[in-house]
């Protein structure tokens, strides 16, 4: 999903003359957002300079040296908010030495919700966005809530579902600590300016044992391979679906399996049934539970830790 949003971004910016063929996009990322940046960047003539989070696998790493993008890895870290800290403030250091340099700010800049109209378009094209509902991780808000926005253009009553990590800080778990959190792609240990929270009407905070049992019965039963994000985003629209079974709900396959062989998909066997899993119905956050919790949102705003300042 995020390759359309890269690529009509860096479409924008460069038809508004913002940056030109040759020059460099620079741009923190856990690992999809890398790839597809350095897609844009291959596309268009761009020179690509990634910040990458200590998550990023040999797999990506190859692919980005191929396709000509620079990659600047963190050293490993086991705390979620220090890798992303200690990322940005390597984006402010090289942009201090680079003055040229662009940086793409998926977190903050709403140019990244432009690519996912014509996903929009393709969606209310095939479904009655009457019924609708879309599922998917929040991350730093663009997929969700550029879909939600521009189905809502034709359907005001387009319901939309997040997904979030416990320990995250966009909707208020900062709190809730799970131990083995390593779906840092759908949450953050810093506000993103990019996530419209009075955009959702529900969220779910999956924590990673639910995850992989929603990523294992997503291989099993239905022959999709894909990563702890999907996982989630997959038991939490089987969840709704169940409860609303006159709507179509649509979900966000975020991201791939390859990532996760070894600490998701080699263990299939602690995998807990997805028919014996079910959320904790909450009313406020102080209310959250492991391993799954869901609450109605109401499109209320931010979360005062959560707001995004300058």
């Amino acid at each position: 999903m995020k390759v359309v949003s890269a690529l009509g971004a860096v479409r924008r910016l460069l038809d508004e003359g913002v940056v030109r063929p040759g020059d460099t996009l620079v741009d923190s990322s856990s690992g999809i957002y890398a790839y597809a940046l350095a897609l844009a960047c291959h596309r268009y003539g761009m020179g690509c300079y990634i910040v990458g989070s200590t998550t990023v696998d040999d797999a990506l790493r190859a692919q980005l040296a191929v396709l000509g993008a620079r990659l600047e890895q963190m050293e490993p870290s086991s705390d979620l908010k220090l890798d992303q800290s200690r990322r940005v403030r390597r984006i402010h250091e090289i942009l201090r030495d680079n003055p040229a340099f662009h940086w793409m700010q998926q977190y903050h800049d709403d140019i990244h919700y432009l690519g996912y109209r014509e996903v929009a378009e393709l969606i209310a094209e095939h479904l009655d966005v009457r019924r609708l509902t879309v599922v998917g991780g929040v991350g730093s808000g663009a997929s969700t809530g550029a879909l939600a926005s521009f189905l809502r253009e034709r359907e005001p009553s387009v319901n939309l579902v997040g997904v979030q990590p416990f320990g995250s800080i966009t909707f208020g778990s900062e709190h809730v600590s799970d131990p083995e959190i390593i779906i840092a792609g759908i949450g953050s240990s810093i506000p993103f300016g990019n996530v419209a929270h009075d955009l959702y009407d529900t969220i779910h905070w999956i924590a990673f044992d639910a995850a992989l049992a929603g990523s294992v019965d997503l291989l099993r039963r239905h022959a999709i391979f894909a990563g702890l994000s999907t996982g989630a985003g997959y038991l939490a629209a089987r969840w709704e679906r169940s409860r609303a079974p006159d709507q179509t709900v649509l979900f966000i396959a975020a991201d791939t399996g390859h990532r996760y062989v070894e600490s998701v998909f080699a263990r299939h066997h602690e995998a807990v049934r997805i028919e014996e899993l079910a959320p904790h119905r909450v009313a406020t956050v102080e209310e959250l539970a492991l391993p799954w919790s869901r609450m109605r949102w109401d499109r209320a705003p931010a979360p005062t830790a959560a707001v995004a300042v300058g």
